[in-house]
């Protein structure tokens, strides 16, 4: 990342659970992390989030926030569905030289760099991008309850729509789908209310229970993993991936997709070269050098 001297650049990368921000400048970098930052689920607390995020940060730079105002940054967020979104969050925010999009194009430029491939995101949310010659072209990212298919937002779904059909005869119980039904009350009606009451960060935190169940082997655990591994695939295809390009897991869940991918895209894997929140500091970089060419 080549960086204007004495030009502070900010990233944020913010997603369904936490937030990340980064101050660099000549060299130096400065990252802290808070809570969730989606601005559809619930844009008054993402701004706010997003405000004691920055306040912080300046803070721990030793700048006033007049500094971070005159700074450089991209923003990429949970929810930013459209570039009006992205300009109200920019408006309440007030910083007039920051750009704010969604959080896939960051996560894809930290993750590939300028190369070419695939880039599955599976987080609480998901979406898969494809980049070739410098041109990315993005798929989902709709959010919760749409979208989000095979992120752990929709694992804890699913579970939870399987444990509702083994209640009514529909399916047969597992020691995974009895496990949560204890767990979140017993009844039908406990299912009902955790499901009408959650967030999608909710849902999220059944889905470590999923993973594991279906590594040891439960029928219910890996019906739901391999549904989320043929979506992966399905959405894969449509962007034009083949085997043996590129095909990188990014997010908290992704890597453990591997497993249940088929071995074409298995043997297709490579580590990302960087984080979303490198790729947002490349983004800021990128936009401070057009405009002093």
């Amino acid at each position: 990342m080549q960086q204007t001297p004495n030009t502070n650049l900010i990233a944020v990368d913010g997603g369904g659970s936490t937030c990340r921000f980064a101050l660099s400048r000549d060299g130096a970098r400065i990252e802290l992390q808070r809570g969730p930052a989606n601005v559809t689920t619930d844009f008054d607390a993402a701004i706010s989030t997003l405000r004691e995020g920055l306040a912080q940060l300046a803070e721990m730079a030793g700048l006033p926030m007049s500094a971070l105002h005159a700074s450089y940054g991209y923003l990429g967020l949970a929810g930013v569905v459209d570039a009006t979104v992205g300009r109200q969050v920019a408006t309440a925010l007030g910083y007039e030289n920051f750009t704010v999009e969604d959080d896939r194009r960051s996560a894809v430029v930290g993750a590939l760099g300028a190369g070419d491939g695939t880039v599955i995101g599976i987080g609480t949310g998901s979406f898969l991008a494809r980049q070739q010659g410098g041109e990315i072209t993005l798929l989902g990212g709709w959010g919760f309850p749409l979208g989000d298919e095979a992120s752990g937002a929709d694992l804890g779904r699913g579970l939870l729509r399987r444990i509702l059909h083994g209640i009514d005869g529909l399916a047969a119980p597992t020691a995974l789908t009895n496990d949560v039904l204890a767990e979140l009350g017993g009844s039908a009606a406990d299912i009902v209310a955790f499901a009408n009451g959650g967030t999608p960060t909710d849902f999220a935190r059944l889905a470590p229970k999923v993973v594991a169940a279906a590594t040891a082997g439960d029928a219910a655990g890996r019906a739901l993993m391999d549904e989320g591994a043929a979506y992966i695939m399905r959405a894969a295809g449509s962007l034009g991936w083949v085997p043996g390009e590129p095909l990188c897991l990014i997010g908290g869940l992704a890597p453990h997709y591997a497993p249940f991918l088929p071995q074409t895209a298995a043997d297709s894997l490579v580590e990302r070269k960087g984080t979303a929140l490198d790729g947002a500091l490349e983004l800021a970089a990128r936009r401070v050098k057009s405009e002093t060419r």
